[in-house]
């Protein structure tokens, strides 16, 4: 949905992006060493070289060359990947035009377990989602609708705020006016009697969404969960949002240069 993302920003829209997770364990190891590397030249250009930073380099470069599949990443190392990816996350939304107090790192506790299987979901987790949705108070919710990404943690996330969605809605008047869309890019898309609302992109606005996934460094090439297809992220969005644009042409519409889906949940 980057794309309608960026035109509602363009619109002068109150835009937030909320990220549910820190999304570490999604980075590659060499990554963190890269990152690792790039602190040490930092502080000794600033004539601040630290015995301890060097200490931890050091521990995460032992770990990661005996590391075993399935071994759960030190502290240090699931930190340095979090930083990784809340960096371009910051990055990404900056380019796509919104003010840092406009985006929001939750790193909800069930994410938080370092491996490919999560942490049960708790209270907790609800409990900030709500907050963060109080503060906020949006007409319109977008999340992730791709359940069938091979780590299960969209339809996790998603869960979450359906759940803090319906209790709110008990409580808070605001909630009544609030819907809740779903959207999908990196994996199947809907099809196209589902579609509820489609929002077509110009060839600009094509290239400033695949700009604006640039920003995930990390995430470009091969990510490490790829699922059964080869294509990298950005590949994948582009080729199912033209093809939507493509079916809504045969169908006797206006032909656009692509077109993002997105299906209402109602709560």
């Amino acid at each position: 949905m980057g794309g309608t993302f960026i035109r509602l920003v363009d619109q002068g829209h109150q835009v937030h992006v909320a990220y549910q997770t820190s999304g570490n364990t999604a980075v590659w190891d060499d990554d963190v060493l890269r990152y690792m590397e790039f602190a040490l030249d930092f502080n000794a250009s600033m004539g601040r070289e630290s015995e301890a930073l060097r200490t931890v380099y050091e521990e995460a470069r032992t770990f990661i060359a005996t590391k075993q599949p399935n071994q759960v990443d030190t502290e240090a190392i699931q930190n340095v990947k979090a930083f990784i990816r809340k960096s371009e996350a910051i990055a990404a939304a900056r380019y796509a035009g919104l003010s840092d107090d406009h985006i929001h790192f939750m790193a909800l506790p069930f994410y938080e377990s370092g491996k490919f299987s999560k942490n049960p979901v708790t209270e907790q987790d609800v409990a900030l989602t709500m907050e963060l949705l109080q503060q906020v108070r949006p007409h319109q919710v977008f999340a992730a609708g791709d359940f069938a990404d091979p780590h299960g943690t969209h339809i996790v996330c998603f869960r979450i705020v359906l759940e803090a969605l319906t209790r709110l809605r008990k409580t808070e008047a605001w909630t009544r006016d609030c819907w809740l869309w779903l959207y999908r890019g990196a994996w199947h898309e809907f099809e196209t009697h589902e579609i509820e609302m489609a929002v077509p992109l110009s060839p600009q606005e094509v290239e400033r969404k695949r700009l604006a996934i640039f920003k995930h460094q990390s995430q470009k090439d091969r990510p490490v969960f790829p699922g059964d297809d080869e294509r990298e992220f950005w590949v994948r969005a582009e080729e199912r949002n033209r093809e939507t644009a493509r079916h809504y042409d045969r169908l006797g519409l206006a032909n656009y240069e692509a077109m993002e889906a997105f299906v209402r949940w109602k709560f």
